[in-house]
Protein backbone atom coordinates (compact mmCIF):
# COMPACT_ATOMS: atom_id res chain seq x y z
CA UNK A 1 0.00 0.00 0.00
CA UNK A 2 1.36 3.29 -1.14
CA UNK A 3 2.38 6.02 1.88
CA UNK A 4 1.18 9.64 0.94
CA UNK A 5 3.21 12.34 2.25
CA UNK A 6 1.39 14.20 5.52
CA UNK A 7 1.39 17.83 2.92
CA UNK A 8 0.06 17.56 -0.38
CA UNK A 9 2.71 19.88 -1.65
CA UNK A 10 5.31 17.21 -0.62
CA UNK A 11 3.51 14.83 -2.88
CA UNK A 12 4.69 14.06 -6.88
CA UNK A 13 1.95 15.18 -9.50
CA UNK A 14 1.81 13.61 -12.68
CA UNK A 15 -0.53 16.79 -14.29
CA UNK A 16 -2.71 15.26 -17.09
CA UNK A 17 -4.00 16.17 -19.65
CA UNK A 18 -5.53 14.42 -23.32
CA UNK A 19 -6.70 15.38 -26.50
CA UNK A 20 -9.58 13.01 -27.99
CA UNK A 21 -11.70 12.50 -31.20
CA UNK A 22 -14.68 13.04 -29.12
CA UNK A 23 -16.54 13.05 -26.07
CA UNK A 24 -17.14 9.38 -25.39
CA UNK A 25 -14.18 7.74 -23.77
CA UNK A 26 -15.64 4.30 -24.92
CA UNK A 27 -16.34 5.18 -28.91
CA UNK A 28 -13.51 7.84 -29.13
CA UNK A 29 -9.83 7.57 -29.11
CA UNK A 30 -7.26 9.61 -27.73
CA UNK A 31 -4.82 11.27 -30.54
CA UNK A 32 -2.66 12.90 -27.70
CA UNK A 33 -1.36 12.97 -23.99
CA UNK A 34 0.63 14.81 -22.08
CA UNK A 35 1.64 14.06 -18.46
CA UNK A 36 3.76 16.38 -16.70
CA UNK A 37 5.42 15.54 -13.59
CA UNK A 38 5.74 18.52 -10.75
CA UNK A 39 7.91 18.02 -7.52
CA UNK A 40 7.79 20.75 -5.04
CA UNK A 41 6.21 22.76 -7.25
CA UNK A 42 8.53 22.72 -10.15
CA UNK A 43 8.48 20.40 -13.72
CA UNK A 44 10.88 17.79 -13.27
CA UNK A 45 9.41 15.45 -16.57
CA UNK A 46 7.74 16.58 -19.36
CA UNK A 47 6.19 13.48 -21.60
CA UNK A 48 3.78 14.17 -24.18
CA UNK A 49 3.04 11.92 -27.41
CA UNK A 50 1.22 12.45 -30.37
CA UNK A 51 -1.41 9.06 -30.81
CA UNK A 52 -2.88 7.74 -33.56
CA UNK A 53 -6.35 6.73 -32.78
CA UNK A 54 -6.60 4.27 -35.66
CA UNK A 55 -9.95 6.13 -36.24
CA UNK A 56 -10.75 9.27 -38.56
CA UNK A 57 -10.52 12.58 -36.89
CA UNK A 58 -13.65 14.48 -36.98
CA UNK A 59 -13.47 17.98 -38.13
CA UNK A 60 -15.11 19.40 -35.37
CA UNK A 61 -12.19 18.09 -33.27
CA UNK A 62 -9.32 19.02 -35.56
CA UNK A 63 -10.83 22.43 -35.50
CA UNK A 64 -10.76 22.50 -31.57
CA UNK A 65 -6.92 20.80 -31.78
CA UNK A 66 -5.46 21.17 -34.59
CA UNK A 67 -5.18 17.69 -34.42
CA UNK A 68 -5.37 15.68 -37.60
CA UNK A 69 -5.41 12.68 -39.49
CA UNK A 70 -2.01 14.02 -41.11
CA UNK A 71 -0.58 14.47 -38.13
CA UNK A 72 -0.92 11.24 -36.51
CA UNK A 73 -0.46 8.98 -39.04
CA UNK A 74 2.71 7.93 -38.49
CA UNK A 75 2.06 8.18 -34.58
CA UNK A 76 2.04 5.45 -32.75
CA UNK A 77 -0.90 3.83 -31.26
CA UNK A 78 -1.93 3.98 -27.87
CA UNK A 79 -1.16 0.37 -27.13
CA UNK A 80 2.79 1.15 -28.20
CA UNK A 81 2.57 3.86 -25.80
CA UNK A 82 0.29 1.91 -23.09
CA UNK A 83 3.01 0.62 -20.88
CA UNK A 84 4.53 4.40 -20.92
CA UNK A 85 1.99 6.28 -19.82
CA UNK A 86 0.74 3.63 -17.12
CA UNK A 87 3.92 3.99 -15.51
CA UNK A 88 3.91 7.68 -15.28
CA UNK A 89 0.33 7.38 -13.27
CA UNK A 90 2.13 5.11 -10.31
CA UNK A 91 3.18 6.48 -6.98
CA UNK A 92 1.95 10.04 -7.69
CA UNK A 93 -0.59 11.90 -7.13
CA UNK A 94 -2.71 12.68 -10.19
CA UNK A 95 -3.92 16.01 -11.17
CA UNK A 96 -5.74 16.75 -14.12
CA UNK A 97 -8.22 20.34 -14.90
CA UNK A 98 -11.64 18.36 -15.57
CA UNK A 99 -10.09 15.12 -14.27
CA UNK A 100 -13.56 13.36 -14.91
CA UNK A 101 -13.39 13.80 -18.83
CA UNK A 102 -8.95 12.86 -18.92
CA UNK A 103 -9.26 9.72 -16.45
CA UNK A 104 -12.16 8.22 -18.12
CA UNK A 105 -10.14 8.14 -21.73
CA UNK A 106 -7.31 7.02 -20.33
CA UNK A 107 -8.25 4.44 -17.64
CA UNK A 108 -10.76 3.29 -20.89
CA UNK A 109 -7.34 3.26 -22.97
CA UNK A 110 -5.66 1.39 -20.14
CA UNK A 111 -8.32 -1.23 -20.18
CA UNK A 112 -7.96 -1.86 -23.73
CA UNK A 113 -3.88 -2.87 -22.97
CA UNK A 114 -4.70 -4.85 -20.38
CA UNK A 115 -3.66 -2.28 -17.65
CA UNK A 116 -5.31 -0.40 -14.48
CA UNK A 117 -6.19 3.41 -13.92
CA UNK A 118 -4.24 3.67 -10.54
CA UNK A 119 -7.46 3.81 -8.11
CA UNK A 120 -5.78 4.44 -4.71
CA UNK A 121 -4.11 7.58 -6.24
CA UNK A 122 -4.67 10.88 -4.93
CA UNK A 123 -6.58 12.76 -7.21
CA UNK A 124 -6.88 16.28 -7.58
CA UNK A 125 -8.93 18.91 -9.88
CA UNK A 126 -7.99 22.77 -9.99
CA UNK A 127 -11.55 23.03 -11.87
CA UNK A 128 -13.32 22.59 -8.12
CA UNK A 129 -10.93 24.95 -6.77
CA UNK A 130 -11.57 27.77 -9.62
CA UNK A 131 -15.35 26.73 -9.23
CA UNK A 132 -14.99 28.01 -5.50
CA UNK A 133 -12.54 30.41 -5.33
CA UNK A 134 -14.12 32.54 -8.49
CA UNK A 135 -17.44 31.98 -7.91
CA UNK A 136 -18.50 35.54 -9.35
CA UNK A 137 -16.74 34.97 -12.75
CA UNK A 138 -19.32 33.32 -15.51
CA UNK A 139 -16.17 31.57 -16.88
CA UNK A 140 -14.04 28.88 -15.05
CA UNK A 141 -12.62 26.92 -18.00
CA UNK A 142 -9.10 26.79 -18.17
CA UNK A 143 -8.10 30.30 -20.58
CA UNK A 144 -10.39 32.10 -18.00
CA UNK A 145 -8.71 31.01 -14.94
CA UNK A 146 -4.90 31.17 -16.29
CA UNK A 147 -5.84 35.13 -17.24
CA UNK A 148 -7.11 35.67 -14.13
CA UNK A 149 -3.76 34.41 -12.80
CA UNK A 150 -1.50 35.56 -14.90
CA UNK A 151 -0.86 32.15 -16.06
CA UNK A 152 -0.26 32.23 -19.35
CA UNK A 153 -1.59 29.86 -21.87
CA UNK A 154 0.17 30.17 -25.77
CA UNK A 155 -1.36 26.61 -26.79
CA UNK A 156 -4.28 25.55 -25.74
CA UNK A 157 -5.67 22.20 -26.57
CA UNK A 158 -2.37 20.99 -26.43
CA UNK A 159 -1.99 18.28 -24.12
CA UNK A 160 1.51 19.13 -22.61
CA UNK A 161 0.73 22.92 -22.25
CA UNK A 162 -2.91 22.29 -21.26
CA UNK A 163 -1.28 20.05 -18.35
CA UNK A 164 1.80 22.38 -17.56
CA UNK A 165 -0.46 25.09 -16.95
CA UNK A 166 -2.99 22.96 -15.11
CA UNK A 167 0.02 22.23 -12.67
CA UNK A 168 0.65 25.86 -12.26
CA UNK A 169 -2.88 26.54 -11.70
CA UNK A 170 -3.15 23.94 -8.98
CA UNK A 171 0.13 25.52 -6.80
CA UNK A 172 -1.28 29.11 -7.79
CA UNK A 173 -4.02 28.02 -5.52
CA UNK A 174 -1.66 26.67 -2.57
CA UNK A 175 -2.04 29.64 0.00
CA UNK A 176 -5.97 29.33 -0.50
CA UNK A 177 -5.84 25.51 0.43
CA UNK A 178 -5.36 23.39 3.55
CA UNK A 179 -1.56 22.12 3.42
CA UNK A 180 -2.78 18.78 4.58
CA UNK A 181 -3.40 16.35 1.93
CA UNK A 182 -6.05 14.28 3.60
CA UNK A 183 -7.82 17.49 4.49
CA UNK A 184 -7.41 18.63 0.73
CA UNK A 185 -8.79 15.66 -0.50
CA UNK A 186 -11.69 15.91 2.27
CA UNK A 187 -12.41 19.90 1.05
CA UNK A 188 -11.97 18.85 -2.44
CA UNK A 189 -15.08 16.42 -2.29
CA UNK A 190 -17.47 17.93 0.24
CA UNK A 191 -16.91 20.97 -2.77
CA UNK A 192 -17.29 18.35 -5.77
CA UNK A 193 -20.22 17.20 -3.98
CA UNK A 194 -21.75 20.68 -3.66
CA UNK A 195 -20.98 21.71 -7.04
CA UNK A 196 -22.53 18.55 -8.12
CA UNK A 197 -25.99 19.36 -6.40
CA UNK A 198 -25.98 22.98 -8.10
CA UNK A 199 -25.25 21.49 -11.53
CA UNK A 200 -27.99 18.60 -10.95
CA UNK A 201 -30.49 22.00 -9.86
CA UNK A 202 -30.57 23.05 -13.12
CA UNK A 203 -30.32 19.65 -15.33
CA UNK A 204 -33.27 18.66 -13.11
CA UNK A 205 -35.31 21.50 -13.73
CA UNK A 206 -34.45 20.41 -17.93
CA UNK A 207 -36.18 17.04 -17.82
CA UNK A 208 -32.29 15.51 -16.52
CA UNK A 209 -31.65 14.06 -19.76
CA UNK A 210 -27.72 15.19 -18.55
CA UNK A 211 -28.13 11.72 -16.70
CA UNK A 212 -28.11 9.59 -20.07
CA UNK A 213 -24.67 10.96 -20.68
CA UNK A 214 -23.41 9.49 -17.42
CA UNK A 215 -25.06 6.02 -18.36
CA UNK A 216 -23.20 6.21 -22.05
CA UNK A 217 -19.70 6.41 -19.77
CA UNK A 218 -20.72 3.53 -18.10
CA UNK A 219 -22.17 4.82 -15.04
CA UNK A 220 -18.71 6.72 -14.07
CA UNK A 221 -18.06 10.20 -12.93
CA UNK A 222 -17.76 11.97 -16.01
CA UNK A 223 -16.73 16.18 -16.80
CA UNK A 224 -17.80 18.05 -19.46
CA UNK A 225 -15.29 18.00 -22.50
CA UNK A 226 -12.63 20.30 -23.32
CA UNK A 227 -14.78 23.19 -25.14
CA UNK A 228 -16.30 22.70 -22.14
CA UNK A 229 -12.96 23.32 -20.30
CA UNK A 230 -12.52 26.32 -22.67
CA UNK A 231 -15.80 28.01 -22.98
CA UNK A 232 -15.85 27.13 -26.72
CA UNK A 233 -19.39 27.12 -26.82
CA UNK A 234 -19.79 24.35 -29.70
CA UNK A 235 -19.93 22.24 -26.62
CA UNK A 236 -24.04 21.18 -26.81
CA UNK A 237 -23.77 20.90 -22.98
CA UNK A 238 -21.90 24.04 -22.32
CA UNK A 239 -24.61 25.35 -24.94
CA UNK A 240 -27.81 24.18 -23.48
CA UNK A 241 -26.43 25.19 -20.05
CA UNK A 242 -25.76 29.01 -20.99
CA UNK A 243 -28.84 28.97 -23.01
CA UNK A 244 -30.73 28.80 -19.19
CA UNK A 245 -31.00 32.69 -17.47
CA UNK A 246 -31.02 31.01 -14.02
CA UNK A 247 -27.63 29.32 -15.18
CA UNK A 248 -26.48 32.70 -16.58
CA UNK A 249 -27.11 34.68 -13.90
CA UNK A 250 -26.12 32.08 -10.77
CA UNK A 251 -22.40 31.97 -12.75
CA UNK A 252 -22.65 35.95 -13.20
Amino acid sequence: MEQWPEKWKDLPLAVLDVETTGLDPKEDRITEVGIIRFENGEVVEEYGKLVNPQMPIPEESTNITGISDEDVKDAPSFEEIARGVHRRLQGVGIVAYNLGFDRAFVRNELERCGLEWPDKSPTLDPLIFARQFFKNHRRKNLGAICELLDIPLEEAHRATHDATVTGHVLYAFADKLPEGLDELLMLQAQWEKIQAQQMSGWRGRRGGDMDSLSDAFGGQTIGLGPAYIYGNEADPLRALYMSVPEAKESES
